[in-house]
C-alpha cells in the first residue's frame, strides 16, 4: 500500500491558510456592516485647500489662483556671472599619516581641518608625513578622497 503524500506539516499549513482566509472574510463583513450602520457610503473624499493642506471640505472657489502654463519653469535656472563664486579646486594641507608599504594615507586640509583619504594611485609626487601638499578632492566610495597630490616647496 502506498504512503499518503499529505504530510502533517502540509495539513497544518493548509489549516492555517484556510483560517486566515476565513478571518479576512469576517473582517470584511464587519466593515460592511459598520459602514451600513453609520450611513457612510463609498470612499471618503479628501480635498486640497488653497494652502496645499488636505481637508475633508471642498476648497473655497474664491481663493482659487489662476496660473498661466507658460509661467511655470521646469528645470534648473541658469547661473549668472554675478552669482558664480570663485572656487579653487586646488586645496592645501599637510600629510598627517602615510604608509608606503600599504600605499595609503591621510591629508588634513589647512582651511577646514578635514581629514581626507589618499591613495598612492592619486599621488603625483612622493610624500611623507608632515609634508605640505596641494591636492584636489574627488568623491570616493566612502567619502571624499585627495587626488593629484603634489608636494609644495
Amino acid at each position: 500500500m502506498a504512503k499518503s503524500q499529505q504530510t502533517y506539516n502540509k495539513s497544518e499549513k493548509e489549516k492555517k491558510r484556510l483560517k486566515k482566509r476565513e478571518e479576512k472574510r469576517k473582517k470584511m463583513e464587519a466593515r460592511k456592516a459598520q459602514a451600513k450602520e453609520s450611513g457612510k457610503k463609498g470612499i471618503e473624499f479628501a480635498y486640497v485647500d488653497h494652502n496645499g493642506n488636505l481637508t475633508d471640505t471642498p476648497p473655497d472657489p474664491s481663493k482659487k489662483i489662476k496660473v498661466e502654463a507658460e509661467s511655470i519653469v521646469i528645470g534648473v535656472p541658469k547661473t549668472l556671472e554675478s552669482d558664480k563664486e570663485e572656487f579653487d579646486p586646488v586645496r592645501n594641507g599637510s600629510v598627517s599619516y602615510f604608509d608606503h608599504s600599504k600605499g595609503f594615507g591621510f591629508i588634513i586640509d589647512s582651511e577646514n581641518q578635514e581629514k581626507y583619504f589618499t591613495h598612492v594611485s592619486g599621488l603625483v609626487d612622493e610624500i611623507n608625513e608632515n609634508d605640505k601638499v596641494s591636492f584636489e578632492l574627488e568623491k570616493g566610495m566612502r567619502g571624499m578622497n585627495a587626488v593629484k597630490v603634489t608636494l609644495l616647496k
